[in-house]
């Protein structure tokens, strides 16, 4: 259960299609990793990515990355980037996501893992609180530290907690 300062949201979590992820991502939640993060990149028609910096745009440190697990997930069954769905943000190489996510806010097809490229890990989806997601989705946003995506005004992780 996510608490921001735009509303909560729950997301359940897919141990039995992406274990090493699902646990990295869950083991942030049970260290208060991510109370006080940011939502840093919104990109209205395709995800919001949080989950590394608090709100002075500051890195949170990190433990080692989690290996990639995206094609794997998809054999056994597990969901594709599409709306709702929470995946691993990662740079461009695949075994470099530590705790930084995004949430799809459409279809994202061409995210989802193939034999020709890595693709990103889905490891959830949110079940609760689809409405939070679109104000977030709906924010301003302006160019900042970099990013031409940033929201103008703060979108805070107030809590993350697992709940079963």
């Amino acid at each position: 259960k996510f608490v921001t300062n735009m509303g909560e949201f729950v997301a359940e979590v897919y141990p039995d299609k992406a274990p090493k992820t699902v646990e990295n991502f869950l083991q942030y939640v049970r260290d208060k990793h991510y109370e006080g993060t940011i939502f840093h990149r919104v990109i209205p028609n395709f995800m919001i990515q949080g989950g590394g910096y608090d709100a002075r745009y500051a890195e949170r440190q990190t433990r080692p990355p989690v290996m990639h697990e995206g094609l794997e997930a998809l054999s056994k069954g597990g969901p594709r980037n599409t709306v709702g769905t929470l995946a691993m943000a990662r740079t461009n190489v695949p075994n470099s996501a530590t705790a930084q996510f995004f949430i799809n806010v459409v279809d994202n097809g061409f995210l989802d893992p193939n034999p020709q490229q890595p693709g990103y890990t889905v490891f959830g989806k949110v079940v609760s609180g689809a409405e939070v997601l679109d104000a977030m989705a709906s924010v301003k946003t302006t160019t900042a530290f970099g990013l031409a995506d940033f929201p103008a005004s703060n979108v805070v992780v107030l809590s993350a907690t697992q709940t079963k």
